[in-house]
């Protein structure tokens, strides 16, 4: 087979040991999608049915590119019947096979994130709960951890650890909110994202003839990302690959930064234990990142105690040292890193979206937005809101929605009113309170009006049936018509189009340029579903969008924008130059990780999936003071910086070591990196005092000679004065800038202390 020489010796170990379990150790830009991707082709080529192969990643984008690669290795005929596609994807599509065993039906919606929270908001009111205790956001979460550790509501208010955890938080009431949540899902027929994993793991274990089937039919099962597998995840793969043992997963134990959304590292330590007879594999040459880059991140990763031992190497250039910046704010902090990627843009002819810039928590965008905006570089907020996200996308998918899934609570309640059509507040919640009275769904009450209408006077009772037998006509039409003549026909007969029209502002004009994109995707979809095996029809489509991450939706390098995002969220993605911004300790590492050791790692974890996002150049920055709670404090530079082994950082002095490798005496304890300087070759660099104790000067107490520092251009020494009183000028020369002249009055310098 001909694709078998594109791979090193490792990756063709990898892909041609079929049979047993693999545990493929994958480090970072060391071609893993692409040994997952030759693997099934040799599969394939080896007569093994596509249809016997299940392939799982996190992201339909990878999936997608996958089998496009695998249909041009093998031919799309052979590759047509494999089940590749996300956890969700693909657990969501045998629920719709097995839904009627559960009490669903096959048409069963699925909640995003924001409906769940409405959802739970909803219930914290109907309880008369203090929504200022029982936030959506914070209840959501400690039932999907629940969820995600497969405890199911009952199990969960019976367990004492559990109860006693939320009552010492002064949250006892979230058992209820918690079955209260579950129970309004069922009556709704809606599953959350979670639910997906939670119900295919109950159903497995309650019908054992549904697992050996799978079991039967999933002889070979690859999963990728499998450091980022939570326990829910892990169990569903050790079930179906119980019978023949065919299972490769890959990953990268370095690489573990998701613990907060349920990842457990231990499924990819405790591979060996799971499956004594498996065979590893190590990808250690890196092909994305420089040699300097790949050691510097060896450097660090170095110091966690739990990993796979391996030993990642590049045979790229040498490359750039790692430049560390060093700021007196967080502000200046912002002005450093654009003042770099502005110099570098227009001096080497960089593309702004070869840059990203990275932090460790959202709320440090702001100042490098405006750091950005005041230089006028283009950017991007990558994880901002997404198009499915939008109000008129949501409203328009809810009328899908309830006209797949009459019983779908949140649809109905978001566009019973929408267009307005007369139905106040009152009467929805009138609604919704015979509906949790007789324990159904809110569209029931709808369709049995004439058992409760004294409940509701006679325009109401009007309006309400005209409301359903609208529904119904969408309903009776997305049976019969693809989703495109159905959607189109929704968004004329609901009064969506009239609506938007009426709002001619510019918020107004893209919003139905939104809409018009929406049906430009349906129409695409319904044109091209059956060559690709799909359904055209409108619920198929609506689960494909609420299947839809993070990574579907972004396009990180889209439009020549520097694209700016959390770590968490570059893992994955690769640019040619990256910052890594507010380096500082209690921020990354976090302050609630600093004294466990496990948190540690994984924070170490994350800073090496910072650095390894790059390929050619690596900017890491701090502040020594930062804006935080409202108040100016004082920070320190990250332990990570120390760990870095010098040889690879441009400029850096490493701390003085007394009680301790990591004993941050000084303020900071770094040099301004040489390479930073604009000095002209006859100036010697000064030495750095900005990691010394500072005053202010005043302006009749400077004279030649001084080294003093300045807010924006640092370290500088007085070469001349020139005038008198308020107009008194000094010509200085400083590291970063060269030569400047100020006017004292407005310079704002400051001289070292004694």
């Amino acid at each position: 087979m001909d694709f078998l020489h594109e791979l090193n010796d490792n990756q063709r170990e990898a892909v041609l040991h079929t049979e047993g379990p693999a545990l493929v150790i994958a480090g970072a830009g060391s071609g893993k999608t692409r040994v997952l991707t030759y693997r099934i082709a040799h599969l394939l080529s080896k007569g093994i049915p596509a249809y016997h192969i299940l392939a799982l990643t996190f992201t339909n984008k990878a999936a997608r590119e996958m089998q496009k690669r695998i249909s041009q290795l093998v031919g799309a005929e052979n590759a047509s019947n494999l089940w590749m596609g996300t956890f969700h994807s693909i657990f969501s599509k045998i629920l719709r096979f097995e839904a009627d065993k559960l009490g669903y039906t096959s048409n069963f919606t699925i909640y995003d994130t924001q409906d769940s929270k409405n959802l739970i908001k909803a219930i914290v009111k109907d309880l008369k709960l203090d929504d200022k205790v029982y936030k959506p956001n914070d209840v959501l979460g400690r039932i999907s951890m629940a969820k995600n550790n497969l405890i199911v509501a009952q199990a969960y208010a019976q367990s004492s650890r559990i109860t006693n955890a939320d009552a010492a938080a002064r949250k006892p009431m979230i058992a209820e909110i918690y079955k209260h949540y579950q129970m309004r899902c069922k009556q709704s027929d809606t599953m959350d994202f979670d639910d997906l994993l939670l119900q295919t793991n109950i159903l497995f274990r309650d019908f054992p003839e549904v697992l050996a089937k799978y079991q039967q039919k999933f002889r070979y099962i690859l999963v990728d990302e499998y450091q980022d597998t939570n326990y829910s995840q892990y169990l569903i793969i050790k079930k179906l690959s119980e019978s023949h043992h065919n299972i490769c997963v890959v990953g990268d134990d370095a690489q573990s930064i998701y613990s907060f959304r349920g990842a457990r590292i231990e499924n990819i330590l405790n591979f060996r234990n799971d499956y004594p007879d498996f065979k590893i594999f190590k990808l250690e040459q890196n092909y994305r990142s420089t040699t300097t880059i790949v050691n510097a991140a060896n450097s660090i990763i170095s110091k966690n105690k739990e990993q796979i031992p391996k030993r990642i190497f590049s045979e790229n250039e040498e490359g750039e040292k790692i430049k560390v910046l060093r700021a007196l704010s967080d502000k200046e902090e912002g002005f450093q890193v654009t003042n770099e990627i502005f110099k570098m843009a227009n001096y080497e002819q960089e593309e702004y979206s070869d840059f990203a810039i990275l932090y460790r928590t959202n709320a440090q965008s702001r100042i490098l937005e405006e750091a950005l905006r005041k230089r006028n570089i283009p950017y991007k907020i990558y994880g901002g809101q997404s198009f499915y996200q939008r109000k008129e996308i949501k409203d328009l998918l809810a009328y899908f929605r309830l006209s797949v899934n009459q019983n779908d609570e949140e649809a109905f309640k978001r566009i019973i009113n929408y267009p307005r059509r007369g139905i106040g507040d009152t009467t929805i919640d009138k609604i919704r309170e015979i509906a949790q009275q007789h324990r159904v769904s809110m569209w029931t009450v709808l369709c049995n009006l004439e058992k409760v209408a004294g409940s509701f006077n006679n325009s109401s009772l009007t309006k309400l049936n005209n409301f359903r037998l609208l529904i119904e006509k969408f309903a009776e039409r997305s049976q019969e018509e693809n989703a495109y003549d159905v959607a189109c026909t929704i968004v004329q007969s609901s009064g969506i189009t009239d609506d938007l029209s009426n709002d001619s502002t510019p918020e107004g004009v893209s919003r139905k340029e939104n809409i018009q994109e929406l049906l430009n995707a349906i129409k695409d979809f319904s044109e091209t579903a059956y060559k690709e095996g799909f359904s055209d029809k409108l619920a198929t489509f609506l689960e494909g969008v609420a299947l839809l991450t993070d990574q579907d939706t972004e396009k990180p390098g889209d439009d020549n924008k520097v694209t700016l995002m959390t770590i968490h969220a570059a893992k994955g993605l690769e640019f040619p130059n990256v910052f890594i911004t507010g380096i500082e300790e209690e921020l990354f590492p976090a302050q609630q990780c600093a004294s466990n050791p496990q948190a540690l790692e994984e924070e170490r974890r994350l800073f090496y999936v910072a650095l390894t996002r790059a390929e050619k150049k690596v900017v890491m920055s701090y502040a020594t003071t930062r804006y935080r709670n409202g108040q100016i404090i004082s920070t320190r530079p990250s332990r990570f910086i120390a760990e870095i082994d010098p040889h690879f950082l441009d400029g850096f002095i490493a701390p003085r070591q007394e009680t301790s490798p990591f004993n941050f005496k000084t303020t900071s304890p770094f040099r301004k990196p040489v390479s930073e300087t604009l000095a002209p070759v006859h100036t010697t660099p000064l030495p750095d005092i900005g990691s010394s104790k500072l005053k202010p000067i005043e302006p009749n107490s400077v004279i030649p000679g001084m080294i003093l520092f300045h807010p924006t251009f640092g370290t500088g020494k007085v070469l001349s004065l020139e005038g008198l009183g308020v107009n008194k000028k000094a010509k200085m020369f400083f590291n970063k800038e060269g030569t400047k002249t100020l006017l004292l009055k407005f310079a704002k310098l400051f001289i070292q202390e004694d």
